[in-house]
């Protein structure tokens, strides 16, 4: 318990799914949260009473973080009432198209990567600035995908859009390590989230999915917490630059039978 004592985390996407589960396991071992939405207010404010019933305080605040402009307003809105942040989880994203890339438009490929790979870089920037003038220390967790590995036709602008989160991971894990700010990865497979919401709400639908996990079922999210709980954690001090694949074996299972 407490592994998180006084620690301030920004979780971005935290209003669902990965996000909500995530500020919770945080709240748990004691750190306060900024939680943030794009559209769902409902859910952030559902977060926020869960962190509460933890007796932890938390923010809510609105942002799409595919404005750079925003995310900067962002940061000193949550600084101005907590003083400092500690902790940066780049959860929010968007999914992919599904569309091959002749038949795709530069809007599609452009929001998918300016949400998932420009968001947890300008989310990062803000982040690491701040932190830079504190005198150094803090962790950042990205939840990436496996599809920062595995790829698939019909998911271009995603797959590109979480393979280019695992190289700034690394790259910036050079780059920080002797200021001891750790960065890391965290890549789910299928997880029963918003962001599968066929899986959750048709059974069937989620049976034929998992026949191709070698665990035979999707993940929780409060399975992926732990993790993000780990990295968040002094126990992960001397982790950076990785990426936990977090799949049922599903990355395993790439070209079995080839």
């Amino acid at each position: 318990m407490d592994k998180l004592k006084n620690k301030i985390a920004l979780i971005t996407g935290s209003d669902s799914g990965i996000g909500q589960a995530t500020a919770i396991e945080y709240a748990r071992e004691g750190a306060d949260i900024v939680i943030c939405y794009h559209t769902d207010k409902e859910g952030a404010e559902e977060t926020l009473h869960k962190i509460k019933k933890e007796n932890r305080k938390g923010i809510i605040l609105q942002v799409d973080i595919s404005d750079e402009q925003a995310v900067e307003q962002l940061f000193e809105q949550a600084m101005k009432e907590f003083g400092t942040i500690d902790i940066l989880v780049n959860n929010a994203a968007v999914n992919g198209s599904g569309i091959n890339v002749a038949d795709m438009d530069t809007e599609t490929f452009d929001r998918t990567i300016r949400t998932n790979l420009y968001g947890t870089f300008f989310c990062s920037r803000a982040f690491i600035r701040h932190r830079k003038k504190n005198g150094g220390k803090g962790k950042i967790v990205n939840i990436s995908s496996v599809h920062e590995e595995i790829v698939s036709a019909g998911t271009a602008d995603y797959c590109a859009s979480k393979a280019g989160v695992r190289n700034l991971a690394r790259a910036m894990a050079l780059e920080l390590a002797e200021d001891g700010i750790n960065v890391n990865n965290i890549c789910p497979g299928m997880i029963l989230t918003p962001m599968n919401q066929e899986a959750v709400d048709d059974k069937e639908a989620r049976k034929e999915s998992e026949k191709n996990i070698p665990m035979k079922r999707a993940g929780k999210p409060e399975e992926i917490a732990k993790v993000a709980l780990f990295l968040a954690s002094p126990d992960s001090d001397y982790v950076t630059g990785s990426s936990y694949f977090m799949d049922g074996g599903l990355s395993q299972h790439v070209g079995q039978g080839a």
